[in-house]
């Protein structure tokens, strides 16, 4: 599964969740109270990461710690598609960007993403 493939999945459950949404409210969410509920599941993945590294007690920590970042993903893959953000093109630029930037602070000019 390509990166189109995992966008095209979380918009179509975004398309379910939306119907959903109408159903319970009359109304899709808006983009800022989808980026209210990515805070939310933030704020979960921070606990079961401390949980991973031992400083927290989280019950089967390692397998919410896959839903979470999973959950953490759609909501991003969401935003960007309402946010007019073509997240795949972006992210390439910026790991490029990033990845030359600590390439020169390396001193290896590699140019490589």
């Amino acid at each position: 599964m390509n990166f189109s493939d995992l966008a095209k999945a979380a918009l179509q459950l975004n398309d379910l969740y939306e119907q959903l949404e109408v159903k319970r409210w009359g109304r899709v969410w808006s983009t800022q109270e989808l980026a209210l509920g990515f805070m939310g599941d933030v704020g979960e993945l921070a606990k079961l990461i401390q949980a991973h590294a031992g400083v927290r007690t989280i019950d089967e920590h390692h397998a919410k710690l896959g839903h979470e970042l999973s959950d953490c993903l759609w909501s991003i893959m969401v935003l960007a598609s309402k946010c007019g953000v073509d997240l795949e093109a972006e992210f390439l630029k910026n790991t490029r960007e990033i990845s030359e930037h600590v390439s020169r602070e390396l001193g290896e000019e590699t140019g490589a993403a």
